[in-house]
């Protein structure tokens, strides 16, 4: 079932179902959740190609490779990772008990929290749907899904994804903020947030009122680092891709560029040839993807004006075919001598423009990404290993990635998270597992145990075995 703001169900009645429902079952069995993914996973693949049409009209238009590569693969594989994994993931786990609660024997186990919360963003509206939705059943939980209002088309198709027996387990909501606002004060056991950090504050704040804890995937300024060893067309390549896959409209994007100021020129140079071998067609071109929206290209065309205005350099690599205002398109503008005050500076750009800044040491690069918020990622493109290595011990970010961008999110057995304003808490792998559940401390004792007789009668001898225990 599907709520928006003009139906008769409310969030609560909702809520209470699937509440009821997971009270009534609060340990569904590994081998139906199992099933639960296995089902799903199928459903996707058959609803491949209606996803991809459905995801480019919401865009205006939008590639089939990056609604492949970006949402439906990676979710797929996803699925396949956590129906490998999860019977192993959710046995206890054994922990040494201590020669003072011998015999006893003492263990981790993994339960289901409750019904989770998961806002879902516009951006890849498959991938960042799906993944946390599958990983909280993996876990044991009942979901409610918050779909974007940006991407109705996709919505359609989800609803489908996730009817017959699934919706027992998941329902699916759709609205604006309105429904968000109501949504994200419900009593949830969890609630993951994918979106902007000023958003994230707000449901942060929302949630506090029930105590309920959580994760916040967020976005910010991620830098790439260009070290003085790097082959420039390789990273020019690699920078490339990381730019204008989805049209930059990415979390994990590169947003802005620090390169020695020796290489500053080379770079900008092969930047361009390679965009004009690539997308030669400009915003004619059918491997480019729309803006999602008039308002996100005003923005981006905003900053660009702005930033001249303030004494920028943007760079084109084509003559024309750069913008479309009435389809919302746009082709990468490069910005040079680029500063603080510059709004292209402080936000998170979100689009295919790249500013680059010059930097004559290192540290002085490292110096400047400190002094602002934590990144989701961080890129180092260069094969000296020294430098990669001090750069990350330097540095504080969610995910890093030498000598590629992007693809750090689609590994499986890892975390995906930022830090500070970039986000909070984990998911993906078996940290997505443990983020959804409960850890409980679980001590089991047999029939002998005769600590509990001398703890009773407050025993001497007991006391100074436990200072010889610990007091040596």
């Amino acid at each position: 079932m599907t709520t928006d703001t003009s139906d008769t169900v409310s969030l609560t009645t909702q809520f209470d179902g699937l509440q009821d429902a997971f009270l009534s079952t609060p340990y569904l069995p590994i081998n139906k959740r199992i099933t639960l993914l296995k089902n799903l996973r199928l459903r996707i693949v058959e609803l491949e190609e209606e996803l991809v049409d459905a995801v480019s009209k919401d865009f205006g238009y939008r590639t089939a490779f990056d609604t492949l590569l970006g949402d439906i693969l990676p979710t797929v594989q996803t699925l396949a990772h956590i129906i490998k994994k999860l019977p192993n993931w959710s046995k206890p786990s054994n922990r040494a008990v201590g020669l003072s609660l011998w015999p006893s024997k003492v263990s981790v186990t993994y339960q289901p929290k409750g019904v989770v919360g998961v806002i879902a963003p516009w951006n890849y509206p498959i991938q960042l749907a799906i993944v946390p939705v599958v990983t909280a059943i993996a876990a044991g939980n009942r979901v409610m899904l918050k779909l974007s209002e940006f991407t109705p088309h996709t919505n359609v198709v989800l609803e489908k994804l996730f009817s017959d027996e699934i919706q027992e387990h998941c329902k699916v909501i759709q609205g604006g903020s309105e429904v968000a606002s109501e949504f994200s004060s419900l009593p949830f056991a969890h609630l993951l947030f994918t979106g902007s950090t000023a958003v994230g504050k707000l449901v942060m704040a929302s949630a506090s009122h029930n105590l309920t804890p959580v994760t916040l995937e967020l976005g910010g300024k991620s830098p790439v680092i260009i070290t003085e060893q790097a082959d420039i067309k390789k990273a020019a390549q690699t920078l490339l891709f990381g730019k204008m896959a989805n049209a930059g409209q990415i979390c994990v994007a590169p947003d802005y560029v620090l390169v020695p100021q020796a290489l500053e020129h080379q770079l900008i140079q092969q930047l361009c040839e390679l965009y004009k071998k690539h997308f030669k067609e400009g915003v004619e071109g059918k491997n480019l993807t729309s803006i999602i929206s008039d308002a996100h290209y005003k923005r981006l065309t905003g900053y660009l004006a702005q930033a001249q205005e303030l004494g920028a350099t943007i760079v084109k690599p084509l003559e024309q075919n750069q913008q479309d205002a009435e389809k919302h398109r746009m082709g990468l503008h490069i910005v040079t001598q680029v500063s603080d005050e510059m709004q292209l500076m402080q936000d998170e750009l979100f689009g295919p423009i790249l500013p680059i800044m010059s930097y004559n040491k290192l540290d002085d690069a490292i110096d400047y990404i400190k002094q602002h918020h934590h990144p989701l990622a961080l890129y180092i493109l260069g094969q000296d290993k020294p430098a990669q290595d001090y750069i990350i011990k330097q540095t504080l970010s969610g995910t890093v990635a030498v000598n590629d961008t992007l693809v750090q999110v689609t590994a499986d057995d890892v975390p995906f998270g930022g830090v500070g304003h970039s986000g909070m808490g984990h998911y993906h792998g078996k940290e997505g597992f443990l983020t959804f559940s409960h850890a409980k401390n679980t001590l089991v004792s047999g029939s002998f145990n005769p600590r509990v007789g001398m703890l009773l009668k407050q025993s001497n001898v007991l006391i100074k075995l436990l200072k010889w225990l610990y007091i040596k």
